[in-house]
C-alpha cells in the first residue's frame, strides 16, 4: 500500500494505459456484432445505458454521456431505423421522452453483452474477491461516481 503513495509519473502512465487497452479490447469483442447491423461504439454505449436504466431520458442520456445533443440524435436515428429503440412520452410532462429498448433492442443489447462479459467474467473469475472489490472501489474513484 506503501508504493502506492510514492507512485511516479511513469507508473501512473503504464495505469492509464491499461485503462485504454482495457476499453479497447472490450470493445473490439462486440465490434463484429456491431459491423453486422452497420453501427459503431457510440451505438453500443447508448444501447447499453438504456438497457441499464431502463425508460431513461433523453437529458439523463445526455449527461451520462457527456455528449451534444446532435451526436445523441444522429445516434438514436440509426437505432430507430433499426428498430431498437422506442420513446414514451412522459405523462405529466409529455417534453419529456422516455427511451426504452424494443424486444428487437434487447436482443441486440444481449448478442453484444455475451461477447463482451466473456473478457471481464474471466478476469473476475481469475481474480482474488478482494482484487475484484479493490478494482470496482478504483473504478468508482476515476469516474467521481459517489457512493
Amino acid at each position: 500500500m506503501k508504493k502506492l503513495l510514492y507512485l511516479k509519473d511513469q507508473e501512473l502512465k503504464q495505469y492509464i494505459e491499461k485503462i485504454f487497452v482495457g476499453y479497447r479490447e472490450t470493445v473490439s469483442d462486440a465490434k463484429k456484432i456491431l459491423d453486422k447491423y452497420s453501427i459503431g461504439v457510440a451505438h453500443n454505449k447508448v444501447i447499453h445505458l438504456i438497457s441499464l436504466y431502463e425508460g431513461i431520458t433523453i437529458s439523463e442520456l445526455l449527461m451520462k454521456l457527456k455528449i451534444t445533443k446532435q451526436s445523441l440524435n444522429r445516434v438514436l436515428k440509426d437505432l430507430i431505423e433499426l428498430k431498437v429503440v422506442k420513446f414514451k412520452k412522459n405523462e405529466t410532462d409529455t417534453r419529456v421522452k422516455h427511451v426504452f429498448l424494443t424486444e428487437e433492442g434487447v436482443r441486440l443489447f444481449n448478442e453484444i453483452f455475451i461477447v463482451q462479459k466473456k473478457r471481464i467474467y474471466n478476469a473476475f473469475l481469475n481474480s482474488e474477491s478482494s482484487e475484484v472489490i479493490s478494482f470496482n472501489k478504483v473504478l468508482k474513484k476515476i469516474i467521481n461516481e459517489k457512493f
